[in-house]
């Protein structure tokens, strides 16, 4: 009966509305049955005279009828209008104190409970997205972080091994001038590197925030600076690096810096997994300069063929010390940033490759 009185009589109406309906049909009620007492207490007089019980009968029997109809009054009110939003409103709150975002609030009605209910619902909606959106943040920044780390690991280990060489033979004289010099050159190249990492590490918040910065600059020096850090790589793992070169520009318009990052990252994954060697050939054509590196490992399985790229992917491989499965993926989205893509295969004599595709424009 409370529903359907509800859903057909107070649904459409405010709370004062329906607070003025229900002392409307709460009054009317309660005149009846008064008029039906007095009756009674007439009947009453007439059945045994005047006796001085009747009044007072009847003034007891008046004020209960009122009270009864307040009180009934006030509860139909708080069920039909009350109850069931704030129900939802309780429930509700204890879900986000339980940090549960993930439900959803409605209450059908036209009064002011149910446009409460529906800003809460929008309340927690946006609140959602909020927190989602945060976390997407939180989550991007350790991923940043995890990359940066994961991509200082090389010219630190450049660094390191230059600066051994210069202390062994440095003091023996065991280095030409010419040499030293380009020790010095590469160590130059690699600090500058380390200076970037650390000004984006405070500026960007995501991998694809990265700027590109294109120069122009000599394929030759280019390839030089690469096959060193190559070298340093495959020596590291005790492996070979072997490097050609197919080329029709001599200049090129590139960032050097993001090129390096994808080359480390692509020659890492291969000397990983290769048994002896790693080659590299760089094929320099109209518009664009592809790197692929093979290696003679057992190449991808056909999960990694389709993974490889993804981040944190890390296939059979679980050193979290050494191998965060974030290279590929870094270089995809850096081939990206830089005009070109990212191709993943197994080479037609065995062994994995990956060619890491970059556009570039006419040198300024």
């Amino acid at each position: 009966m409370a529903k359907f009185m509800n859903r057909l009589l107070l649904k459409p109406f405010t709370l004062l509305q329906s607070f003025i309906l229900l002392c409307v049909v709460t009054l009317i009620a309660v005149l009846a049955v008064i008029t039906l007492e007095f009756a009674w207490a007439e009947n009453l007089r007439l059945r045994y005279g005047e006796t001085d019980w009747v009044l007072p009968s009847l003034v007891a029997a008046v004020l209960l009828t009122v009270a009864a109809g307040i009180v009934t009054m006030a509860v139909l009110f708080y069920r039909l209008k009350l109850k069931r939003p704030l129900e939802l409103l309780k429930r509700a709150s204890e879900n986000i104190s339980a940090n549960d975002l993930g439900f959803r609030i409605s209450y059908d009605s036209h009064d002011e409970m149910g446009e409460l209910v529906r800003a809460f619902e929008s309340m927690r909606t946006q609140l959602e997205k909020n927190v989602k959106t945060l976390w997407r943040s939180v989550e991007e920044r350790k991923q940043l972080n995890a990359i940066f780390a994961h991509d200082l690991r090389t010219p630190l280990a450049v660094l390191k091994g230059n600066a051994e060489l210069l202390a062994t033979y440095l003091p023996e004289k065991k280095l030409s001038e010419e040499k030293v010099l380009d020790l010095i050159h590469t160590m130059n190249l690699h600090i500058v590197r380390l200076e970037s990492y650390v000004e984006a590490m405070n500026s960007i918040q995501k991998l694809e925030d990265v700027p590109v910065h294109r120069q122009s600059m000599d394929v030759i020096s280019l390839t030089t600076l690469l096959n060193d850090s190559g070298e340093q790589i495959a020596r590291k793992f005790g492996k070979r690096f072997v490097s050609s070169m197919e080329c029709d520009h001599t200049a090129i318009n590139v960032d050097p810096y993001i090129i390096m990052q994808i080359f480390e990252n692509v020659v890492a994954n291969g000397v990983r997994y290769a048994v002896s060697q790693v080659n590299v050939r760089y094929v320099v054509q109209e518009g664009s300069i592809k790197i692929t590196v093979s290696d003679d490992g057992p190449g991808f399985s056909d999960e990694a063929l389709h993974k490889a790229d993804l981040p944190f992917y890390r296939g059979e491989v679980w050193d979290a010390t050494e191998h965060r499965g974030l290279g590929l993926y870094v270089c995809k989205v850096f081939c990206k940033k830089h005009g070109g893509s990212l191709h993943v295969e197994n080479g037609p004599r065995g062994g994995g490759t990956v060619t890491a595709s970059l556009g570039f424009g006419d040198p300024s």
